[in-house]
């Protein structure tokens, strides 16, 4: 452990949880969230107790009960053993109290945020120049605005209360206290914050450029391998779901809409009654992330689980919109949701396994599908039309999902020579 000149460093480990749950809670962290610190320190104080280290904070155990205890990406977890999934990082925040005194919340966007009295003009400004001048879609205009608005808030509480006293310290510190993220959540939020420093720049409102103090992240567009089900899974998990409950029927369509169509989570959250055009058997929609028109063939067995639900599933409302919450108030799917229950209460029923760790919510369907069309040699074009893409391009990413086709080109060991 380095040096540190914190006073909560020599601690005894418990005195040193009881001052960082104290400091959550000043931060007004949910109570979820205090219970899900307050478990996880509890066990590795239990962990330290158990190896006859008392005192302080002591790095080799912290990184002893990390490589113990956190969880593998495709691991489940109970009730009793979830908090196994947040080991590392809440760990992490424990370390950096006991080594600096302090916790710098990680960016949330809810109603608590304080935005200075200063700062709301233009944050105000910077969201209409978004909207109008770079055009962005709702959803990245939301999102772009939830993280200047978390870093104004950062700003204030670190007593900085006008834009034209910003330092390059106080950005770089910003960054850093955005803890542990996947390259392509840090890729956004780094993208979003520049755009807003540049926009301070433009408009003189500080007098330097702090985009030069931000990190690049490059996130190749073909990085990763997309996330596809063993057919048999996907039959397996679409055979479990209980199609005689409301519920149950909702979910049966919003899984074949997005196994059978590819249909992107936020349009089958807008799916209105007025894009299912039953006379031509098709779904015609507006795409959410894109804005063009999309029209797909709607199967007969997806025709058979809409009008089930609709039938006998979806509460009577004056909604437009085809899937509603299934608990009262019988509302419109937020479009925070990205239906990832609708998955996973499934798949537990159905003890779903996957040989290797993957991804497992709904935009992984989507991928199947596309992966399925690659190995039925449909053309690359035609997969672009059916997923909605702008060119086929983005469509190449799913040809590295194609495992059975790399499987027959791959080397049989037995019939390579190998050199004396």
């Amino acid at each position: 452990m380095k040096a540190s000149t914190s006073r909560f460093a020599e601690l005894p480990l418990e005195k040193l949880i009881d001052h960082a749950l104290y400091q959550l809670l000043r931060l007004r962290y949910s109570r979820n969230a205090l219970k899900r610190y307050r478990t996880v320190w509890q066990h590795f104080a239990a962990h330290c107790r158990e190896a006859g280290k008392v005192g302080g904070y002591s790095e080799e155990m912290a990184t002893g009960f990390i490589k113990k205890y956190q969880a593998a990406r495709s691991e489940r977890l109970t009730a009793q053993t979830g908090w196994r999934r947040h080991v590392n990082f809440d760990v992490l925040v424990l370390r950096a109290f006991a080594l600096e005194g302090r916790v710098d919340r990680p960016v949330v966007y809810n109603s608590q945020l304080h935005i200075p009295q200063t700062m709301e003009k233009p944050l105000a400004d910077f969201e209409q120049f978004c909207r109008e001048r770079l055009h962005l879609r709702p959803t990245s205009l939301k999102q772009r605005m939830r993280i200047v608005a978390v870093f104004l808030n950062y700003l204030a509480a670190n007593g900085i209360t006008a834009l034209e006293h910003l330092q390059p310290a106080q950005v770089t510190s910003f960054v850093i206290s955005r803890g542990p993220q996947g390259p392509r959540s840090a890729s956004r939020s780094t993208s979003d914050l520049r755009s807003f420093l540049r926009y301070l720049l433009q408009r003189q409102i500080v007098n330097r450029d702090l985009t030069q103090v931000l990190p690049t992240i490059r996130v190749p567009l073909d990085g990763t391998i997309p996330s596809v089900w063993d057919p048999e899974l996907l039959r397996k998990l679409l055979d479990v779901i209980d199609r005689t409950s409301p519920r149950g029927k909702r979910d049966y369509a919003i899984l074949l809409l997005a196994s059978g169509l590819g249909l992107r989570v936020g349009d089958i959250r807008a799916l209105r009654l007025d894009d299912l055009k039953w006379d031509t058997a098709t779904i015609e929609i507006r795409q959410s992330k894109t804005g063009g028109p999309l029209c797909l063939p709607m199967s007969e067995d997806i025709g058979k689980a809409l009008i089930d639900y609709l039938k006998a599933g979806r509460p009577q409302t004056p909604h437009r919109e085809v899937f509603l919450r299934a608990r009262p108030p019988f509302t419109p799917i937020s479009t925070e949701s990205r239906l990832h229950n609708v998955i996973s209460e499934w798949r537990t029923r159905a003890g779903i396994e996957f040989r290797t760790p993957q991804r497992s919510g709904l935009h992984s369907l989507r991928h199947t599908l596309a992966a399925r069309l690659l190995q039925r040699e449909t053309p690359l074009h035609v997969i672009s039309d059916i997923l909605g893409h702008a060119t086929s391009a983005s469509t190449m990413i799913y040809a590295k999902a194609d495992v059975e086709s790399l499987r027959a080109a791959a080397l049989d060991p037995e019939e390579v020579c190998h050199g004396e």
